[in-house]
């Protein structure tokens, strides 16, 4: 399965982006979708994952309430909306999928892999 994450830049404290994960040659429908996010130097971070059928979403403690993941089956994409950013929100974020949202918080859940984007936010 290739995966697709775009959507990252540079954005000030307290502002928003929406990353978008995409597939080419698969139907995203058919899996879980999973964001997780790398500071260079420190271990992978699982943050979000939504099921096939798009209930539940789950989310980590650290970006639940500003985190908003969503599917959008017409356009075979999974996005995370990701508000009030903050300066340590500053990582590559990737998006991967494994068949259910299990052990979502953990990056070795997962089976398929997209190339990161990069997020900044500036203080």
């Amino acid at each position: 399965v290739q995966l697709q994450a775009s959507g990252g830049g540079l954005v000030q404290s307290g502002g928003s982006l929406r990353l978008s994960c995409t597939s080419s040659g698969h139907t995203l429908d058919d899996y879980a979708v999973g964001w997780i996010r790398q500071v260079p130097g420190k271990e992978r971070e699982g943050l979000s994952c939504i099921n096939s059928s798009g209930k539940p979403a789950y989310y980590a403690d650290s970006v639940k309430g500003r985190f908003t993941i969503s599917r959008d089956k017409a356009k075979n994409s999974v996005y995370l909306q990701m508000n009030s950013l903050k300066p340590e929100d500053t990582a590559v974020y990737f998006c991967a999928v494994d068949s259910l949202c299990s052990n979502w918080l953990s990056e070795y859940e997962y089976d398929y892999w997209g190339q990161g984007t990069l997020v900044t936010v500036s203080s």
